[in-house]
């Protein structure tokens, strides 16, 4: 049985709280999570949101599930895989600073 596999990760553009700051960026619009195996023989899919904070040289500092896809699998398997992402930093009052952005990742089969 050949299944296709799909994920996506959909940026969000966040409106910011504080006037001028931008928020990070995922810099490899290519950074992908594999399927995690559990998840793919039980036919699991849905939507994960996950908050990064993002320090000035790119690395994630912190990150969070903020709304589950449902799967316990496939939220750990999101976050750890793009915590593991360069971004792009964000910035405070035109200055790069650590920043926190969101990130939805979208499981499909």
């Amino acid at each position: 049985m050949n299944k296709s596999v799909f994920a996506a990760v959909i940026l969000s553009i966040a409106s910011s709280a504080f006037a001028g700051e931008v928020p990070a960026s995922l810099a490899d619009k290519n950074c992908k999570a594999e399927y995690p195996k559990a998840s793919l023989m039980n036919e699991e899919q849905g939507d994960v949101t996950m908050a990064f904070l993002v320090g000035a040289d790119g690395n994630v500092v912190e990150s969070k599930v903020e709304k589950s896809s449902g799967f316990k699998n496939l939220d750990k398997a999101a976050l750890k895989a793009l915590s593991a992402c360069k971004f792009k930093p964000g910035t405070k009052d035109g200055s790069i600073a650590q920043t926190w952005t969101k990130v939805d990742y979208s499981w499909k089969l």
